[in-house]
Protein backbone atom coordinates (compact mmCIF):
# COMPACT_ATOMS: atom_id res chain seq x y z
CA UNK A 1 0.00 0.00 0.00
CA UNK A 2 1.43 3.35 -1.39
CA UNK A 3 1.24 5.97 1.45
CA UNK A 4 1.67 9.33 0.54
CA UNK A 5 2.66 12.20 3.73
CA UNK A 6 2.74 15.92 3.76
CA UNK A 7 2.94 17.85 6.29
CA UNK A 8 0.63 21.21 7.46
CA UNK A 9 1.83 22.58 10.82
CA UNK A 10 -0.86 25.27 12.07
CA UNK A 11 -0.99 27.28 14.98
CA UNK A 12 -3.26 27.06 18.16
CA UNK A 13 -6.84 27.50 16.96
CA UNK A 14 -6.74 27.71 13.24
CA UNK A 15 -8.78 26.46 10.71
CA UNK A 16 -7.46 25.49 7.62
CA UNK A 17 -10.24 23.74 5.20
CA UNK A 18 -8.52 22.27 1.50
CA UNK A 19 -9.01 19.18 -0.97
CA UNK A 20 -6.56 16.90 -2.55
CA UNK A 21 -6.80 13.67 -5.11
CA UNK A 22 -5.53 10.16 -4.26
CA UNK A 23 -6.86 6.64 -5.67
CA UNK A 24 -8.61 4.34 -4.33
CA UNK A 25 -6.36 2.52 -2.22
CA UNK A 26 -4.17 5.30 -1.36
CA UNK A 27 -3.54 6.48 2.48
CA UNK A 28 -3.07 10.16 3.17
CA UNK A 29 -1.17 11.55 6.53
CA UNK A 30 -1.04 15.27 7.75
CA UNK A 31 0.98 15.66 10.14
CA UNK A 32 -0.39 18.05 12.60
CA UNK A 33 1.63 19.77 15.44
CA UNK A 34 -0.24 19.95 18.66
CA UNK A 35 -0.56 21.14 22.49
CA UNK A 36 -1.80 19.11 24.73
CA UNK A 37 -5.15 18.58 25.91
CA UNK A 38 -6.11 19.98 22.58
CA UNK A 39 -9.42 19.08 20.82
CA UNK A 40 -9.26 18.38 17.59
CA UNK A 41 -11.99 18.45 14.93
CA UNK A 42 -11.76 16.76 11.60
CA UNK A 43 -14.77 17.11 9.16
CA UNK A 44 -14.23 15.29 5.61
CA UNK A 45 -16.35 14.65 2.56
CA UNK A 46 -15.35 12.17 -0.07
CA UNK A 47 -16.14 12.52 -3.91
CA UNK A 48 -15.94 9.64 -6.26
CA UNK A 49 -14.58 10.33 -10.16
CA UNK A 50 -17.23 9.61 -12.62
CA UNK A 51 -15.90 8.16 -15.88
CA UNK A 52 -18.53 8.60 -17.89
CA UNK A 53 -18.87 12.37 -16.85
CA UNK A 54 -15.64 13.40 -16.50
CA UNK A 55 -16.07 15.12 -13.07
CA UNK A 56 -16.72 14.36 -9.81
CA UNK A 57 -19.60 12.80 -8.16
CA UNK A 58 -21.31 14.67 -5.39
CA UNK A 59 -20.56 11.78 -3.15
CA UNK A 60 -18.98 8.83 -2.98
CA UNK A 61 -22.10 6.17 -2.93
CA UNK A 62 -20.69 2.68 -1.52
CA UNK A 63 -17.34 4.08 -0.24
CA UNK A 64 -16.40 4.76 3.08
CA UNK A 65 -13.30 6.47 5.12
CA UNK A 66 -10.72 5.23 7.79
CA UNK A 67 -9.87 7.38 9.88
CA UNK A 68 -6.65 6.71 12.12
CA UNK A 69 -4.98 9.09 14.44
CA UNK A 70 -1.56 7.84 16.16
CA UNK A 71 1.16 9.98 17.91
CA UNK A 72 4.39 9.75 17.22
CA UNK A 73 5.15 7.19 19.91
CA UNK A 74 2.75 4.97 17.64
CA UNK A 75 -0.41 5.73 20.65
CA UNK A 76 -3.42 5.06 18.62
CA UNK A 77 -6.11 7.93 19.43
CA UNK A 78 -8.22 7.27 16.90
CA UNK A 79 -9.36 4.11 15.18
CA UNK A 80 -12.87 4.44 13.11
CA UNK A 81 -14.37 3.74 10.07
CA UNK A 82 -16.84 6.46 8.51
CA UNK A 83 -19.12 7.20 6.08
CA UNK A 84 -18.11 8.92 2.77
CA UNK A 85 -18.34 12.01 4.89
CA UNK A 86 -18.30 12.52 8.48
CA UNK A 87 -16.96 14.35 11.58
CA UNK A 88 -14.13 12.80 13.74
CA UNK A 89 -12.84 13.91 16.88
CA UNK A 90 -9.90 13.24 19.62
CA UNK A 91 -7.87 15.20 22.47
CA UNK A 92 -4.31 15.27 22.43
CA UNK A 93 -2.68 13.82 25.46
CA UNK A 94 0.52 15.39 25.07
CA UNK A 95 2.05 17.79 23.39
CA UNK A 96 4.29 16.63 19.91
CA UNK A 97 3.05 15.96 16.29
CA UNK A 98 0.22 13.97 15.49
CA UNK A 99 -0.71 11.64 12.37
CA UNK A 100 -3.98 12.18 10.85
CA UNK A 101 -4.59 9.16 8.22
CA UNK A 102 -7.35 8.74 5.79
CA UNK A 103 -8.29 6.22 3.21
CA UNK A 104 -11.28 4.63 1.76
CA UNK A 105 -12.47 1.39 2.27
CA UNK A 106 -12.29 0.48 -1.04
CA UNK A 107 -11.50 -3.20 -2.07
CA UNK A 108 -8.96 -4.21 -5.28
CA UNK A 109 -12.45 -6.15 -6.99
CA UNK A 110 -14.21 -2.98 -7.05
CA UNK A 111 -11.85 -0.71 -7.81
CA UNK A 112 -11.18 0.39 -11.14
CA UNK A 113 -8.26 1.27 -13.41
CA UNK A 114 -7.30 5.24 -13.05
CA UNK A 115 -10.67 5.70 -10.32
CA UNK A 116 -9.59 8.48 -7.94
CA UNK A 117 -11.33 10.58 -5.23
CA UNK A 118 -11.35 14.00 -4.07
CA UNK A 119 -11.33 14.39 -0.52
CA UNK A 120 -12.24 17.40 0.80
CA UNK A 121 -10.75 18.27 4.72
CA UNK A 122 -11.10 20.92 6.92
CA UNK A 123 -9.13 20.21 10.32
CA UNK A 124 -9.78 22.74 13.10
CA UNK A 125 -7.07 22.54 16.09
CA UNK A 126 -7.92 24.17 18.99
CA UNK A 127 -11.13 24.31 21.31
CA UNK A 128 -13.15 25.71 18.59
CA UNK A 129 -16.57 22.90 19.11
CA UNK A 130 -15.96 23.11 22.42
CA UNK A 131 -15.61 26.63 23.42
CA UNK A 132 -19.08 26.87 21.37
CA UNK A 133 -20.41 24.14 23.40
CA UNK A 134 -19.04 25.96 26.39
CA UNK A 135 -20.82 29.44 25.27
CA UNK A 136 -23.92 27.87 24.47
CA UNK A 137 -24.15 25.89 28.02
CA UNK A 138 -23.14 29.09 29.60
CA UNK A 139 -26.01 30.88 27.16
CA UNK A 140 -28.24 28.35 28.28
CA UNK A 141 -27.34 28.26 32.13
CA UNK A 142 -27.13 31.88 32.55
CA UNK A 143 -31.02 32.02 30.56
CA UNK A 144 -32.21 29.34 32.90
CA UNK A 145 -30.85 31.07 35.86
CA UNK A 146 -32.56 34.65 34.25
CA UNK A 147 -36.08 32.58 34.56
CA UNK A 148 -35.31 31.07 37.41
CA UNK A 149 -34.28 34.40 38.99
CA UNK A 150 -37.39 35.80 37.82
CA UNK A 151 -39.65 33.38 38.79
CA UNK A 152 -37.98 33.38 42.23
CA UNK A 153 -39.08 37.57 41.81
CA UNK A 154 -42.47 36.74 40.79
CA UNK A 155 -43.02 34.34 43.75
CA UNK A 156 -41.13 36.54 46.40
CA UNK A 157 -43.30 39.40 44.69
CA UNK A 158 -46.82 36.66 45.16
CA UNK A 159 -45.66 36.79 48.95
CA UNK A 160 -45.25 40.37 49.34
CA UNK A 161 -49.11 41.04 47.77
CA UNK A 162 -50.15 38.38 49.86
CA UNK A 163 -48.75 39.85 53.01
CA UNK A 164 -49.79 43.37 52.19
CA UNK A 165 -52.98 42.03 51.45
CA UNK A 166 -53.14 40.10 54.16
CA UNK A 167 -52.24 43.63 56.15
CA UNK A 168 -54.90 45.59 54.51
CA UNK A 169 -57.21 42.61 55.69
CA UNK A 170 -56.24 43.24 59.21
CA UNK A 171 -56.17 46.92 59.41
CA UNK A 172 -59.78 46.72 57.32
CA UNK A 173 -60.81 44.32 60.11
CA UNK A 174 -59.76 46.71 63.26
CA UNK A 175 -60.92 49.66 61.76
CA UNK A 176 -64.24 47.51 61.01
CA UNK A 177 -64.43 46.75 64.63
CA UNK A 178 -62.85 49.94 65.92
CA UNK A 179 -66.08 51.43 63.79
CA UNK A 180 -68.35 48.77 65.53
CA UNK A 181 -67.30 49.53 68.88
CA UNK A 182 -67.84 53.74 68.38
CA UNK A 183 -71.10 53.31 66.60
CA UNK A 184 -71.98 51.04 69.51
CA UNK A 185 -70.59 53.58 72.16
CA UNK A 186 -72.13 56.32 70.23
CA UNK A 187 -76.09 54.69 70.18
CA UNK A 188 -75.20 54.07 73.98
CA UNK A 189 -74.65 57.85 73.81
CA UNK A 190 -77.42 59.03 72.58
CA UNK A 191 -79.75 57.03 74.37
CA UNK A 192 -78.52 58.61 77.86
CA UNK A 193 -78.54 61.80 76.10
CA UNK A 194 -82.42 61.32 74.74
CA UNK A 195 -83.05 59.75 78.46
CA UNK A 196 -81.63 62.60 80.05
CA UNK A 197 -83.29 64.92 78.01
CA UNK A 198 -86.25 63.55 78.62
CA UNK A 199 -85.88 63.23 82.37
CA UNK A 200 -84.68 66.79 81.86
CA UNK A 201 -88.21 68.14 80.24
CA UNK A 202 -89.96 66.03 82.10
CA UNK A 203 -88.76 67.44 85.47
CA UNK A 204 -88.97 70.93 83.62
CA UNK A 205 -92.70 70.30 82.72
CA UNK A 206 -93.86 69.45 86.69
CA UNK A 207 -91.94 71.89 87.71
CA UNK A 208 -93.57 74.74 85.09
CA UNK A 209 -97.25 73.01 86.33
CA UNK A 210 -96.50 73.25 90.08
CA UNK A 211 -95.21 77.08 89.39
CA UNK A 212 -98.18 77.60 87.82
CA UNK A 213 -100.42 75.80 90.12
CA UNK A 214 -101.67 73.60 87.51
CA UNK A 215 -101.54 70.99 89.81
Amino acid sequence: MQMLTFLLCFGFSFSTAFYFHVGEREEKCIIEDIPSDTLITGTFKMQQWDIDRHDFLESAPGLGMFVTVTTYSDEVLLSKLYGPQGTFYFTSDSPGEHLICLESNSTRLVSFGGSKLRIHLDIRVGEHDLDTAIAQAKDKVNEVTFKLEHLIEQIEQIVKEQNYQRDREENFRMTSEDTNSNVLWWAFAQTLIFISVGIFQMKYLKDFFIAKKLV
